[in-house]
């Protein structure tokens, strides 16, 4: 059967009076078959073409459907069309796919069919996934390349130990002589590494997932982690930014779509990407919920810069908040683009040279005997 999720399958299987026990994934549930972010982006771009141009949305549906090579993407989009051919609005077809359409897009396409601006809200909301991708990937491109490169370090420097340094210490054996400080630094190092390698991944990988679970489950943890991230040297102030160019961004997609402030907040705040700046919306949506000015309640959240905070006055006084804050969200995705080309351009080097100091004294330290044997010889 295709469907976009399995939850679907067993929903239409059910309905035919059949128990399920299971379902699997045709191909063995290969990631090739998600369909991702940048999916979406691209149907909602593709979608809004085409009803621009005066064709029905069920076609409009089809063709996408037929066109694309993605199978879980087609599938998706048949699961779509067949709901609304059904009877069912736009934004309650893709209520029932929550995995792929968050509560942001369902608002911004229920307010496109209400006012009749469906391609528009559709375009816009394209627009807006494309920036967020786009910022998300660049976040995610400065933050994994030093780690990255640290880990291949890491292997690099263990293999040394477990491997090379073994064959020099039995050549150093039949020296007979006291070896120098560094070798033998590196000599008990590599025994450590050898007897103790296995437990130190396992205790590394134990470490990393665990965070990663309690961090998922524990609200307190979450927030204890995302406040020490935005206090983090270098790479703070970036997801800082990122954080204000999300919400920024996100608010003013919102608003320009005719979604009321209290609401279009409670939509920033869960795509925040940040436990500190999600909080500090939710604080400002009850204060504006109370009737106070937005540029108020956000000074008062001591979160948001005072450019941002500026314009959003600026906006408030003028009538054009969403104007303002697409201005506030472009300049600080701009922020952010050069902070990642900052990082990229002070990291390479600072890595290359860590290293050249650890793999070139690993080396340095086992070629040291032999250089001060070569001398011995050759001495008079």
């Amino acid at each position: 059967m295709t469907a976009a999720s399995a939850r679907r399958v067993r929903r239409a299987v059910a309905g035919r009076g059949i128990r399920v026990t299971s379902v699997r994934r045709q191909g063995g549930g290969s990631r090739r078959g998600r369909v991702r972010t940048g999916d979406v982006a691209v149907l909602s771009r593709q979608l809004a073409a085409l009803t621009r141009a005066g064709v029905p949305l069920l076609q409009a549906l089809g063709i996408i459907a037929d066109g694309t090579d993605k199978s879980a993407l087609a599938a998706l989009v048949r699961a779509l069309r067949a709901d609304v051919s059904a009877g069912d609005s736009v934004a309650a077809a893709l209520g029932r796919h929550p995995e792929h359409f968050d509560d942001l897009f369902r608002n911004l396409v229920e307010a496109g069919e209400r006012s009749g601006t469906l391609p528009a809200m559709l375009d816009r909301i394209a627009t807006y996934q494309e920036k967020s991708e786009n910022l998300r990937r660049k976040v995610r491109k400065a933050l994994v390349y030093p780690a990255v490169v640290l880990c291949v370090a890491g292997a690099v420097s263990g293999i040394l130990l477990v491997k090379v340094v073994p064959q020099f210490e039995q050549i150093f054996a039949g020296f007979g002589a006291e070896l120098p400080a560094s070798t033998q630094w590196v000599i008990a190092l590599s025994e450590f590494v050898r007897d103790w390698w296995v437990t130190m991944v396992g205790a590394g990988l134990a470490a990393v997932l665990g965070v990663r679970a309690m961090r998922n489950r524990s609200r307190a943890l979450r927030a204890v982690l995302d406040r020490l991230s935005l206090r983090l040297p270098v790479f703070g102030p970036l997801i800082e930014r990122s954080s204000v160019a999300r919400c920024t961004r996100t608010l003013s997609t919102t608003f320009a779509a005719g979604v009321p402030l209290v609401d279009a907040l409670e939509s920033v705040a869960r795509a925040a990407g940040n436990g500190v700046f999600e909080a500090a919306v939710r604080r400002v949506r009850a204060e504006v919920a109370t009737g106070r000015q937005l540029n108020t309640s956000m000074r008062a959240a001591g979160v948001f810069p005072d450019d941002v905070v500026g314009m959003v006055a600026v906006g408030e006084e003028s009538g054009t908040l969403d104007d303002m804050l697409a201005r506030s969200a472009g300049w600080y995705e701009q922020r952010v683009d050069d902070a990642v080309d900052a990082i990229a351009s002070m990291i390479e080097p600072m890595i290359m040279a860590v290293l050249g100091v650890v793999v070139g004294g690993l080396i340095v330290a086992m070629y040291l005997p032999i250089f001060q044997l070569g001398a011995v010889i050759g001495g008079p």
